[in-house]
């Protein structure tokens, strides 16, 4: 069994070698046992259900609500010598019945179907009378109500597992899971015994940034240009900001398209390709877009707002470097996005099926979930060390590669107005918000103070002598560690805590970390990107002596691409191409050995890409190198 699951690796998906994890999740799931697979973006879930289901002898039933995925891994399986299919919205009817009748005979090994189809009586009929071997459950936790993307479709997954006249091995996964969201989604789909693999949320190839500028237009471009011609993705907030920023973009003559709901089907559909499949550099979208795109070469996303949880924010960030390769996530945050998510949020109706209390509950955990991600853009720790943490995994205090740890900080004791403010809300019975305390203790002259007669409050004008900047950074720092909380009843009113008194009445000092400065110098494997750096610049930064053959090997690669009609990173991935380019290989084996090059890609693409290797080596009197050792192509 364990020889045979390296063939399969190889054979169909070109790896030599497992990912942390991954290993352990499909001998669970070929040894008959349900599993429960916690695993970031990037860190290859599907093969953990792909491998099992081709050494079962019966059917795989991948459960996914992500159309885009179903027909990204179906395109990749059906190039990889497999025979698999999908079923969902946006087949015909024509189309779906014949599916149907092809998995019938039994043509399928793999059969992507959505969670609302699972109990329609065609599916119904099908299903009870098939081989079904395993049922794998993507992106999980929109099962768990107490999850950031609550689905009530995915409740119809165990009333389709109770139907069926024998129980198949279940596997459950997803990127993102609280030990909370863990333990719902285990209760609700009963799954018996599992093993629980948790392979950590470190994405080490991403590095993060939040910036605070307010010209958030400045701070896009300057990303946009430092990455040359990278994909990108830039996440707004609404339809209206995506149509603005998408239009700014456009003027400026850059390769762009757009996303979100108010769009046609077709419309995103085709905006959807001409981004897959490189027509158009940069995507501008809300967060309807990405969720299954297996895209792996987005070297940047950029966020022009705040998400409203960082549930949301890891998922969306983390669609930068799926390939493993360095990339970069970039937050531009204002103050005006807190109140934008608070507005989405007290007025969600997205989950009709839940009762006033239980709707109630919900808001009340997505309220808790804005503070954590507004305290992620302005805290001056480690930010992965924070996201981590958030997750409930340890981190040591610096990165190195996040704009916190990358700045210059100093740390400044603000003991003294840290209690000056504490001592001003208690003494004003703590009917006030930020924006009245801050100005009284900073010696407002305002209407609204004199109304309320806080210049005979005793802490009247006693910090006189800070900016309102820095007392904004204590406030927030005082907010984020719990030394102060705030009501969510319309009116945000500041209330003193157990820990308040730590400062009041025992005196525990308080450090906050500040930046010296605001500009950091961005780093790929420790090399400094230069602005307008194209690809095959940065292939030379990292290592790699044959810049132009990467390119021609790319074009090549694009060229087969679209007379195929299906995303170039089908045909062979980015980092397929920097290993060919670096090591240069001149045979079948040497070709074998490369990353991503399986035997049923080598039959399609393999010899094509030999001879442009080839003539690249005697145009330019380059020596193949003589083959390597299989542990040296490995990518670490």
């Amino acid at each position: 069994m364990k020889q045979q699951k390296y063939q399969v690796l190889k054979q169909y998906f070109g790896y030599d070698s497992f990912r942390e994890g991954q290993e352990e999740l499909i001998d669970t799931i070929l040894q008959g046992r349900d599993v429960f697979g916690i695993m970031p973006t990037g860190a290859g879930k599907s093969l953990c259900y792909q491998i099992p289901a081709l050494m079962f002898k019966g059917i795989t039933l991948v459960v996914s609500p992500l159309i885009s995925l179903m027909k990204d891994q179906v395109a990749a399986l059906n190039q990889a010598g497999v025979y698999a299919a999908y079923l969902n919205s946006s087949l015909t009817q024509g189309q779906y019945f014949k599916a149907l009748e092809f998995a019938k005979a039994g043509k399928y090994k793999i059969i992507y179907v959505a969670p609302e189809r699972l109990l329609t009586e065609s599916f119904l009929n099908f299903a009870m009378y098939a081989d079904i071997s395993f049922l794998s459950i993507d992106e999980v936790h929109c099962v768990s109500q107490w999850g950031q993307d609550f689905r009530p479709s995915y409740l119809k997954i165990i009333d389709f597992l109770q139907r069926l006249p024998k129980r198949p091995v279940v596997g459950a996964f997803t990127a993102t899971a609280t030990a909370a969201v863990r333990d719902d989604v285990m209760r609700i789909l009963q799954l018996k015994n599992p093993k629980v693999v948790t392979t950590g949320f470190d994405r080490k190839n991403l590095s993060f940034s939040v910036k605070t500028g307010k010209d958030k237009d400045r701070e896009l471009l300057s990303v946009i240009e430092e990455h040359g011609d990278d994909s990108g993705i830039i996440y707004c907030i609404t339809r209206k900001l995506v149509e603005e920023v998408y239009e700014k973009l456009q003027k400026r003559g850059l390769s762009v398209s757009k996303y979100h709901a108010g769009l046609s089907d077709e419309e995103r559909r085709n905006n959807q390709d001409d981004f897959i499949y490189d027509r158009k550099q940069l995507m501008v979208a809300t967060n309807a877009f990405g969720m299954g795109i297996d895209k792996p070469d987005v070297r940047f996303v950029v966020h022009y707002n705040m998400p409203k949880n960082m549930e949301s924010y890891y998922q969306e960030a983390g669609r930068a470097g799926r390939d493993g390769e360095e990339a970069e996530c970039i937050l531009l945050y204002s103050a005006q996005d807190v109140h934008v998510n608070q507005f989405f949020i007290d007025n969600n109706r997205e989950n009709e099926e839940l009762s006033d209390a239980e709707l109630e509950a919900v808001k009340e955990k997505d309220r808790e979930r804005l503070k954590k991600m507004t305290y992620y853009c302005y805290t001056g720790d480690c930010l992965r060390r924070y996201m981590l943490n958030y997750f409930g995994e340890y981190a040591p205090a610096y990165c190195g590669k996040c704009s916190n740890c990358l700045t210059n900080f100093e740390e400044v004791d603000v003991t003294k107005y840290a209690r000056i403010i504490l001592c001003c809300i208690e003494e004003s019975r703590e009917r006030f918000g930020q924006t009245v305390i801050l100005e009284t203790i900073h010696g407002s002259q305002s209407e609204k103070l004199k109304k309320n007669r806080m210049m005979d409050n005793s802490y009247f004008g006693t910090a006189r002598d800070v900016t309102m900047e820095r007392l904004k950074q204590i406030m927030k720092h005082l907010l984020a560690s719990n030394y102060l909380t705030q009501t969510d009843d319309g009116y945000a009113v500041l209330k003193l805590t157990e820990l308040s008194y730590d400062i009041t009445v025992k005196g525990e000092q308080i450090l906050l970390k500040l930046p010296k400065q605001k500009e950091i110098t961005s780093y790929t494997n420790g090399v400094q990107l230069k602005k307008g750096g194209t690809k095959a610049y940065r292939n030379v930064a990292a290592g790699n002596s044959n810049p132009r053959l990467y390119e021609s090997l790319r074009s090549l690669r694009n060229e087969l691409a679209r007379e195929l009609n299906v995303p170039a990173y089908v045909v062979f991935t980015d980092r397929s191409l920097l290993e060919m380019s670096t090591f240069l290989p001149k045979t079948k084996e040497e070709m074998l050995a490369i990353n991503g090059v399986a035997q049923a890609k080598y039959e399609r693409f393999g010899k094509e890409f030999l001879r442009e290797i080839q003539r690249y080596c005697e145009e330019n009197e380059v020596d193949a190198k003589p083959a390597m050792a299989k542990s040296k192509y490995r990518w670490k």
